[in-house]
């Protein structure tokens, strides 16, 4: 299985050049770590930042330097900082290209929870409504399966909703799925992972079609 750091590292490889991407919390902030550096990207976050780079070493950390989730990051060479409004305002006008989020569930027609545990307390769902109203791209990072081993690849979502049909491709430490109008397909497995040992993991239906490859991490 893999580890977080290799599913984010994974999710790189569909970072584009000249892409605006916004990175959720969670999993999704350590994509920024993986990107090739041939490539030109520009990291959003809605509290104001264009221009994220990865993670400060310990001890270079500026604590005037936070993303959404409220880490500390690194800015690259023409970064700029605005008020939230502005930063909706980007999200809302669909100038983002690539939305990676993380999710507690995803459903096989695309549905996403990934705000609220009922019983929970939250402070709201911070700007993933927003995201996921607005992005045409949206890819999820997440565990397969809950710490009870339940699985989070479901036929329909039983936590509260984020979005509705918005999701386009799931990695998870076992596989990358696409989201298809037939449901989950299975695209590439984990290094030691079997087929067998995905499908037993996913409740959902899942399309495989001839020889899965292994994931390169």
């Amino acid at each position: 299985m893999l580890t977080k750091e290799q599913i984010a590292h994974r999710i790189s490889k569909e970072v584009k050049d000249r892409y605006y991407v916004n990175l959720g919390i969670g999993i999704p902030t350590l994509v920024a770590n993986y990107v090739p550096q041939d490539i030109s990207v520009e990291f959003q976050s809605e509290n104001g930042v264009l221009g994220m780079g990865p993670f400060p070493y310990e001890g270079e950390e500026d604590p005037d330097l936070i993303n959404a989730g409220k880490q500390t990051i690194t800015t690259l060479p023409g970064a700029s900082f605005f008020d939230s409004a502005f930063s909706f305002g980007m999200i809302r006008s669909k100038k983002v290209d690539l939305t990676i989020l993380g999710a507690m569930e995803v459903s096989e027609n695309g549905d996403i929870a990934n705000w609220k545990i009922p019983g929970k307390l939250v402070k709201g769902m911070g700007g993933a409504m927003d995201l996921v109203a607005s992005a045409e791209n949206i890819i999820v990072a997440m565990m397969h399966v809950n710490k009870a081993g339940e699985s989070k690849i479901l036929k329909k979502c039983t936590l509260p909703l984020t979005g509705v049909g918005c999701v386009k491709k799931v990695v998870t430490e076992l596989a990358v799925m696409d989201v298809t109008p037939n449901g989950f397909k299975l695209l590439e497995r984990a290094p030691g992972v079997s087929v067998e040992d995905i499908i037993k993991a996913t409740e959902a239906e899942l399309i495989v079609e001839g020889e899965i490859p292994e994931m390169q991490v």
